[in-house]
């Protein structure tokens, strides 16, 4: 259990020290945030603000779990290596697309086809990798039942499997990234699902199906629960440490760099410790502001007219006159209820399983 303070303590110091010398290098490099004309005049005033971000918590998480690893002399589970897997491979496609918006100052960065291939090789990679690597028990670190609590129903196979993993992880790491327009806003948010998880996957490792005095009725039938809830602090940390910077008046922003890797990292988590479904009510204010983006498009297109005054969700509240501080802080209300009633569905789950 100590891992888990351990990996959050590291990777919260490194976040918190090594994002100032980000800025530093990112400002001396020039690579500043590019503004889109057409959002809130507000926003204007972040111009040139260092963007990329992501880079600073990734790399703190790498690095918090392999030294706590080091530290309890422990070797990385097949779990927890392919959520890294996941979460760095997806940063490095909006890494991509964030140096060609800032180099090359095209605006809309990485053609859409090219990010969506990015997205598409390292999901369904990570999908097909979830399937193998089956421990003693048998268990992979991904199942082909859908899940909600813990797994439930018949397999769905491993092709429609690839492509359920796939649209999740495309719809968290893309939900993240809509979330990452206000300061603060998307990482205060990924911190408390962070945070659930962690929860989550201790509470799983005490009653996993795979201890025989803990096997049973409710018990969880999840590989590495405890390697799970390890990499989850190590990801609250890195993100507890960077918003320090990133809150508002932000002094770096996270770019795709980082929102596509949150997301990423959110949905692999979920599919490993066999909570997918409870995602969207964990992730719920990702999934709200996802919504009303499709909502936003799917009434333009049908009717002509405009739901909210401008989405994502944020920007419609800070048109009607609020503060970008009152909606950040509002909408940490919200991720923190949802948050809160997803936990306790998985408490209640557990219970009636019992």
């Amino acid at each position: 259990m100590k891992q888990i303070l351990i990996s959050g303590v590291i990777a919260l110091f490194l976040s918190l020290v090594g994002t100032p010398l980000l800025i530093k290098l990112l400002a001396r490099k020039g690579y500043g945030q590019f503004i889109r004309d057409d959002g809130p005049k507000e926003h204007h005033s972040k111009r040139g603000t260092p963007t990329m971000g992501g880079i600073a918590f990734i790399l703190a998480t790498l690095i918090a779990y392999a030294l706590t690893k080091v530290i309890v002399s422990e070797r990385p589970t097949m779990s927890g290596l392919l959520v890294l897997f996941l979460f760095a491979g997806l940063g490095v496609v909006g890494f991509l697309d964030d140096y060609i918006k800032i180099v090359k100052q095209r605006s809309l960065g990485l053609r859409a086809k090219a990010k969506m291939a990015g997205q598409f090789i390292v999901g369904i990679t990570f999908a097909i990798l979830s399937l193998n690597f089956a421990d003693g028990r048998g268990t992979t670190p991904a199942s082909t039942r859908l899940s909600f609590t813990q797994d439930f129903g018949w397999s769905i196979g491993p092709v429609i499997f690839v492509i359920w993993a796939l649209f999740m992880i495309l719809a968290m790491s893309n939900g993240v990234n809509l979330t990452d327009g206000l300061d603060g806003l998307a990482t205060g948010a990924s911190v408390m699902v962070f945070a659930a998880y962690t929860v989550i996957g201790v509470w799983q490792y005490g009653q996993s199906c795979s201890n025989p005095l803990t096997a049973g009725p409710g018990c969880y039938d999840v590989r590495d629960p405890l390697d799970l809830a390890v990499v989850a602090a190590a990801l609250m940390g890195a993100c507890f440490g960077f918003l320090w910077w990133n809150t508002s008046p932000a002094k770096i922003f996270m770019g795709d760099t980082g929102s596509l890797a949150l997301g990423g990292a959110l949905a692999g988590l979920a599919i490993c410790s066999r909570t997918e479904l409870l995602l969207a009510i964990l992730g719920g204010l990702f999934v709200l502001i996802t919504l009303s983006v499709v909502i936003q498009v799917g009434s333009f297109r049908l009717t002509g007219r405009r739901v909210f005054r401008m989405a994502p969700l944020q920007h419609h509240f800070e048109l009607k006159g609020w503060s970008e501080v009152l909606v950040v802080v509002r909408f940490w209300i919200i991720q923190g209820m949802c948050m809160a009633v997803g936990l306790g569905l998985f408490y209640a789950g557990f219970v009636a399983a019992k």
